[in-house]
């Protein structure tokens, strides 16, 4: 969105506050991914040293955690989306 005058100071408001959180989710998502990755390694080595309901649990932690903070972002970003719309329903 550019400075254009058709634009009100809501809707500036409102795409820099998407856009802020739309970063600070993609930075979640990044880092929740990254250390699933690591607990999954963690869950695959216990599997393989025949500490298998040890390493499921692992495994099936790192998932959870990744899914949550995807699915977290995706609503954030779908409800600013959505007031983004009324706005410009209005106008």
């Amino acid at each position: 969105m550019n400075n254009n005058p058709n634009h009100s100071p809501i809707e500036l408001s409102i795409a820099q506050e998407r856009l802020r959180q739309a970063s600070h989710s993609f930075n979640l998502a990044l880092n929740a991914t990254t250390v699933s990755f690591f607990i999954g390694l963690v869950g695959a080595g216990l599997i393989l040293s025949n500490k298998v309901p040890e390493g499921t649990v692992a495994g099936a932690g790192g998932l959870a955690s990744s899914v949550c903070c995807i699915s977290l972002a995706k609503d954030a970003n779908d409800r600013l989306d959505k007031v983004l719309a009324e706005i410009n329903e209005e106008n």
